[in-house]
């Protein structure tokens, strides 16, 4: 499921992008708004079965997301579950949790 498929969509022609709209011959520019992010709590947490994964060097979320759900989209799960939004705010070695049912894991986190 798009992590986007309740996002509110709008168009937006105001004068500031009018040289993108010019460009690329478009009438007005899409964007996505600004979700509301939440962490999940330590209670939140409880309720999600996790798998423990020891980061190492050339680990990506994108391949734990395809290794565990079968879907590299599912990246942003495992990144905003751990509250990691980068591969580079993790070291080698560092402890991160893998929701294992990616559909109780967007609940938890409110998506």
């Amino acid at each position: 499921m798009n992590r986007y498929l309740y996002t509110l969509i709008f168009d937006n022609n105001v004068p500031y992008y009018s040289y993108l709209r010019k460009n690329r011959n478009l009438a007005s520019v899409q964007h996505y708004a600004t979700p509301v992010l939440q962490n999940p709590n330590v209670w939140e947490r409880m309720s999600v079965v996790t798998d423990t994964h020891i980061w190492k060097y050339g680990d990506r979320f994108y391949n734990l997301a395809h290794k565990y759900y079968g879907e590299a989209s599912y990246w942003w799960v495992i990144a905003w579950y751990n509250a990691l939004p980068t591969e580079a705010d993790i070291r080698p070695g560092d402890v991160i949790q893998i929701p294992i049912d990616v559909d109780a894991a967007r609940a938890v986190l409110g998506v």
